[in-house]
């Protein structure tokens, strides 16, 4: 449980630094590569939370792997992590209910935005006609995505101008934008707390309509005045689905006419803008995976210590109750990894008397502990400590 908060926490803080990023980075990349490329350089975001669950490699033991006896008797109880439990109980159930509502929230204006669109019925050039019109035109869908036009379609728009609605449209569908607005809702849903969020998710979406704006008028630019024509006449207020891509949208109605008065780009600074957006998803990615925690070489100069690691705080685990009564002892020895921020990484059974008895508690135990890293030349560093508990019924006696 702490482990999930821990990484809802780091995940939190990389997206902070990966959306402070783009929005300094932003008016370098459309210079060098247009709207596509501020599009592109979106990646990053999903990029930093893969490279957070990608598994660091198994820190190397050191040579002398200090060891931490403990002894467990009945009646042993774990007051620090009693006090902690609760409040990391109640910050789970407050982040799940978030996320509960944020997504019963987008999920029902999914919902309302395909019921007012009405019965569908299918068009010569293969869009979809709405007998409603909730904001349409749009692809909508994410398993079978449908181009959907409203009922004025064809009164609204001449010939040419539907032409280039539907030619946008497409482009989305091929370019995945539904999908990518599919996890965008999920990626709401999980942050919802995140005070940046909001403001990404709006100029993700901004981004994604500018690209697709010019990759439906690339092959075309003579017809970039009509296209704009054709964007004024749609852009009226209508409510808008999370997993949607809509042709109307309002709020950047400005930015995407200006955007078609941009000239065409020379090949050498759009060819260096793809380099820096690959450049910058993978360097950030790396840098996100290595902050999971140091890597320790296995050399014999690994082993000289300035400290070792030492446990603050270890309220020793509960007596499992099933034993008490039938009156089991043993000995569990656990190996735990504490990284160079003296947070457990890894704990496992080494050996264990009655295995599987006293196993479970021992492991939670070691979570909750409070470690100190050890320390060479100076700086902490990734370490392991071996640790056995014994079970005993009483002070004196030993485990057998």
């Amino acid at each position: 449980m702490t482990e999930l908060l821990d990484g809802l926490w780091q995940a939190s803080l990389w997206l902070a630094v990966g959306v402070v990023l783009l929005a300094v980075l932003r008016p370098l990349l459309v210079r060098l590569g247009g709207a596509g490329l501020a599009y592109r350089s979106w990646w990053l975001l999903p990029l930093l939370l893969v490279a957070l669950l990608l598994p660091l490699p198994q820190v190397a033991l050191l040579q002398h792997v200090p060891t931490l006896p403990l002894k467990v008797v009945p009646g042993a109880t774990d007051g620090v992590a009693a006090r902690s439990l609760p409040g990391a109980w109640l910050l789970l159930m407050a982040w799940a209910l978030g996320m509960g509502i944020c997504l019963l929230r987008d999920l029902r204006a999914q919902r309302r935005f395909e019921r007012n669109m009405g019965p569908l019925r299918p068009r010569a050039d293969g869009s979809w006609q709405a007998s409603g019109d909730p904001g349409l035109p749009a692809l909508v869908g994410l398993w079978r995505p449908r181009i959907v036009v409203g009922p004025d379609f064809d009164q609204q728009f001449s010939a040419q101008e539907q032409s280039l609605i539907l030619q946008h449209e497409r482009s989305h569908w091929r370019n995945g934008d539904h999908w990518a607005n599919g996890a965008l809702l999920l990626v709401r849903a999980v942050f919802w707390f995140h005070p940046l969020l909001s403001w990404a998710a709006g100029r993700f979406l901004r981004d994604q309509e500018l690209a697709c704006d010019a990759r439906t008028i690339a092959p075309q630019p003579a017809l970039r005045g009509l296209y704009a024509g054709t964007l004024l006449k749609a852009q009226l207020v209508h409510p808008v689905a999370p997993a949607v891509c809509h042709w109307r949208s309002q709020p950047v109605l400005k930015e995407r006419i200006a955007m078609l008065k941009q000239s065409k780009r020379k090949a050498l600074p759009w060819v260096s803008g793809q380099v820096l957006v690959v450049g910058l998803c993978l360097g950030m990615g790396a840098v996100a995976w290595a902050s999971q925690g140091t890597t320790m070489a296995g050399s014999p100069a690994a082993a000289v210590m300035d400290r070792e690691i030492q446990v603050d705080k270890m309220p020793p685990p509960s007596y499992p109750k099933s034993a008490i009564e039938q009156r089991q002892v043993g000995v569990v020895n656990l190996r735990v990894e504490v990284d160079a921020q003296g947070r457990p990484t890894d704990v496992q059974v080494l050996s264990a008397t009655n295995p599987g008895v006293f196993d479970a508690v021992s492991i939670a135990a070691a979570r909750s502990w409070t470690y100190r890293p050890a320390m060479k030349n100076g700086k902490p560093v990734a370490g392991a400590v071996k640790i056995p508990i014994t079970f005993a019924m009483d002070d004196t006696e030993d485990a057998k």
